[in-house]
């Protein structure tokens, strides 16, 4: 099976495609595009999460590429990709291989390539690394070193990352005003790297903090460790039960998503968060710029762009499009509705734990909850109702979807089509300020609809428009 990169870097099912011998013939490549680059004696970061076999497979990446003669610094332990990220633009590095799935289910695995400016790869980077890579996997020819070998020769140290990371984060969240708030924090790292960064980050500003599912555990619990609705029913059970919480706060499997509960134990969508976050950054933070958001992410954020008349960027789907604006400064944060957000000054890269304490200090600064604060943004700016289907295709309508899609409908729902959109996917902007994505995977049968409306009756209706018109109902 060829190694293919998607949006964030190569993943597959572990001694299935992810092998060790794929895993070096990947490290070759990344070694020897680094070489090309003239940053071998910067080096690379070498982090992993805490998936099965993590530390092994970082340090097989870690003696393909010292072997190659670019330096590595491996990390001590597990460790969330902010923090990786963090260790990149900080200066310690002209880049990092990640051991991580991410969100994914326990039986994967993968390598996520980041390159000196501290953002995920973008596409022109992982397609001269995923041709090389299957190149090499062809050949069967790459360098390898032995740990000790490469000490003796300068090129392995390890490193500790965490303390570095946890100072940033004292920087850039108001932790003084958290704790005058007084209330507990709820915190699930579900079984993943999170453990010990975000808690600890709190615990060390003497905030209260109740943590569940913090023991090392590859399985996730059973299943993968994604902070969505279904998977944080512990937490809510937890927030629910005690008034002395104020906040449920998850991560993913690297820490680069996140999962927020209001007091009363209900999940709020990362939409909504997002675009809470961006209107603290410019009304409270009074920070400048402007916002970033991929194509499949709420329109909510445009409207706190006009309410502060700042841009708004649309981007395609993956962190590293937004990446890009935040690294040059030109907007205030991004984020994507799978639960990706950073801000301006501090990552190129989506950071869980960071959206997750921002989300703390609003709730703190405010003194409200977030459905208040979002009452509060609705009025201001108007509603936006959003939602996310999977719809699987049988292997007819799979094969039929690209001639579907050159067909444009009129309307859905209803209401008639306004204006399309194409840069990843195909999105249909309504008259009334609705609209309908269309987005097809590239692993399986199954097509995305992203849709948005004003109310939830018309927002469903505009969904099943969506699947009338891809399965010809």
């Amino acid at each position: 099976m060829a190694i293919k990169f998607g949006t964030s870097g190569w993943r597959g099912v572990i001694a299935d495609d992810y092998t060790v011998f794929n895993v070096k013939c990947v490290a070759q490549a990344i070694a020897e595009y680094v070489i090309r680059e003239k940053q071998e004696k910067e080096g690379l970061i070498v982090g992993y999460d805490s998936r099965f076999l993590g530390r092994q497979f970082a340090e097989y990446a870690a003696r393909v590429v010292s072997a190659n003669g670019v330096k590595v610094l491996v990390s001590k332990e597990a460790v969330p990709t902010p923090t990786i990220a963090f260790g990149i633009v900080s200066g310690k590095s002209a880049g990092a291989i990640n051991i991580t799935a991410s969100h994914n289910p326990y039986d994967f695995n993968g390598i996520k390539y980041s390159p000196k400016w501290g953002g995920p790869a973008l596409p022109e980077t992982t397609r001269w690394i995923e041709d090389r890579a299957n190149e090499v996997v062809s050949s069967g020819k790459f360098k390898e070193i032995t740990e000790e070998e490469a000490k003796s020769k300068g090129l392995w140290a390890d490193v500790d990352l965490r303390p570095d990371y946890l100072e940033e984060l004292n920087r850039k969240i108001d932790f003084g005003a958290i704790k005058k708030w007084g209330k507990t924090v709820g915190y699930d790292p579900l079984f993943a790297t999170g453990s010990g960064y975000l808690d600890g980050a709190l615990a060390e500003n003497g905030i209260d903090v109740i943590v569940i599912h913090d023991e090392v555990d590859p399985y996730f619990g059973g299943g993968g460790p994604d902070p969505s609705e279904d998977k944080l029913n512990e937490l809510s059970l937890l927030v629910k039960n005690d008034n002395k919480i104020g906040l449920g706060l998850a991560t993913d499997g690297d820490a680069d998503r996140f999962g927020i509960l209001d007091f009363d134990g209900t999940f709020i969508e990362p939409n909504y968060i997002i675009a809470l976050l961006l209107d603290y950054l410019i009304r409270v933070r009074k920070f400048e710029g402007g916002v970033a958001r991929t194509v499949a992410t709420t329109h909510l954020i445009d409207a706190v762009s006009r309410y502060h008349g700042v841009k708004c960027y649309e981007t395609p789907v993956g962190f590293k499009y937004i990446g890009e604006y935040i690294s040059t400064g030109e907007v205030v944060g991004g984020g994507e509705e799978s639960a990706g957000f950073s801000i301006k000054g501090h990552l190129p890269e989506k950071d869980g734990i960071l959206a997750c304490l921002l989300t703390l200090e609003m709730m703190a600064v405010e003194n409200k909850s977030i459905k208040e604060l979002l009452g509060e943004l609705y009025e201001r700016v108007g509603t936006f109702k959003t939602r996310r289907v999977n719809l699987r295709l049988t292997e007819a309508l799979d094969s039929a979807f690209p001639e579907k899609m050159k067909t444009d409908p009129e309307s859905f729902a209803g209401i008639k089509v306004k204006d399309k959109i194409t840069i990843d996917g195909t999105k249909y902007i309504l008259n009334d300020g609705s609209w309908i994505l269309f987005r097809k995977s590239g692993t399986e049968p199954v097509v995305r609809i992203y849709a948005e409306a004003a109310d939830d009756k018309k927002l469903e209706r505009i969904i099943e428009s969506g699947r009338e018109f891809i399965l010809g109902t």
